[in-house]
């Protein structure tokens, strides 16, 4: 068959008109797909992951991606404007804040216990450790498993005559931070030795693994290690863990009940950061609990991105709440959440260049 030139532009021209039909609504679905990028913090990354999956069901025209690298990896990477949002288990510093240029909003969203696990075969029952004997073991006082210490915290225990090995995180974690703030509170030859850090300086040669995922499996794998890690973790990873002792004498578990406790009687600031020394020494609950924060900016280069953010906080401080006891979170109190919502919505605004 041959065409004339009228008939194959008529042919062309209807083929056009064909696709735009059949791929436009495609087009411009994707085209008002808004995309959100986040990393930090992996102590609430079990709770992110379950907020994100379900706030997209909800607003499908809104994708959220979260990297769970370590708080400080998330406050770099928001100082450089490659992510939309950040996590921290410890907000940011003043100095830290300053250094964002397009600003920053602080947006608690959860709590949670640290828990101090080991592997240590042959005892079944949860060990007892004393505010005296845990900051030891991570200052490097206490080296060895059947040391009297331990011993007289855990009468009728079998304990090994095996060194102990440390397990803590390699990169900068804001369950560190958690983790040694307490331990500072506890014990003050350990807040000289050691300190309240995202990244201290451990003594000895310890074994390290990023993330709380690392630490958790590095423990589950070798005996006679003993670490720390976001409760969450060490339930999914069936890890043994300690009962701590706490203010008021009693060795408790971390739970989400106690928890709950030792956060009773948080204040918040007026940006809603905290005092972390006195988070760091609760009058009852667990005694090693922390919180943690998103972080968005103030300005961001459009309007469709900037009310994306809003939506997604909203979804977070709000039904995403519901969520936050099903994986041994705390919730933010309503009245905070809502101070925050407001906060949110009424400084985040447009203007800022596009994360790069």
């Amino acid at each position: 068959m041959v065409f004339s030139s009228t008939t194959l532009r008529r042919t062309v021209a209807t083929s056009v008109v064909t696709v735009t039909l059949a791929f436009g609504p495609l087009l411009s679905a994707i085209a008002q797909t808004i995309s959100l990028s986040g990393a930090g913090a992996t102590f609430p990354e079990p709770l992110y992951q379950r907020y994100f999956a379900e706030f997209q069901k909800k607003n499908p025209g809104i994708q959220v991606n979260y990297q769970g690298i370590g708080s400080g990896g998330g406050i770099k990477q928001m100082t450089a404007g490659t992510v939309d949002f950040a996590a921290s288990d410890t907000a940011m510093t003043d100095k830290e804040a300053a250094e964002v240029e397009r600003g920053v909003v602080f947006v608690p969203t959860a709590g949670g216990p640290v828990a101090a696990v080991y592997n240590l075969p042959g005892v079944s029952q949860s060990l007892k450790l004393s505010q005296e004997v845990l900051p030891a073991i991570f200052a490097g006082q206490i080296t060895r498993w059947n040391d009297p210490k331990i011993a007289a915290d855990n009468p009728g225990v079998n304990l090994p005559d095996r060194p102990i090995r440390l397990a803590v995180r390699a990169d900068s974690s804001g369950t560190t931070f958690i983790f040694t703030n307490a331990l500072s509170a506890m014990d003050p030859y350990f807040k000289g030795r050691v300190g309240a850090d995202k990244a201290p300086r451990w003594p000895g040669r310890p074994l390290s693994a990023k993330g709380n995922p690392g630490v958790a499996q590095t423990v589950k794998r070798t005996p006679f290690t003993i670490g720390y890690v976001e409760a969450s973790f060490a339930n999914e990873n069936q890890l043994q863990t300690a009962l701590v002792e706490n203010e008021k004498g009693a060795y408790v578990a971390p739970t989400i009940e106690n928890a709950n406790r030792a956060l009773e009687n948080v204040e918040f600031d007026p940006d809603f950061r905290v005092d972390f020394e006195k988070l760091g020494a609760p009058a009852d609950g667990y005694p090693i609990t922390g919180l943690t924060w998103m972080m968005v900016y103030k300005q961001y280069p459009d309007a469709a991105k900037a009310d994306a953010v809003k939506k997604l906080v909203q979804y977070s401080l709000t039904e995403g709440q519901a969520l936050n006891d099903d994986l041994t979170y705390t919730e933010i109190p309503d009245e905070v959440a809502q101070q925050v919502i407001q906060a949110v919505n009424s400084t985040v605004t447009t203007g800022g260049s596009a994360s790069r």
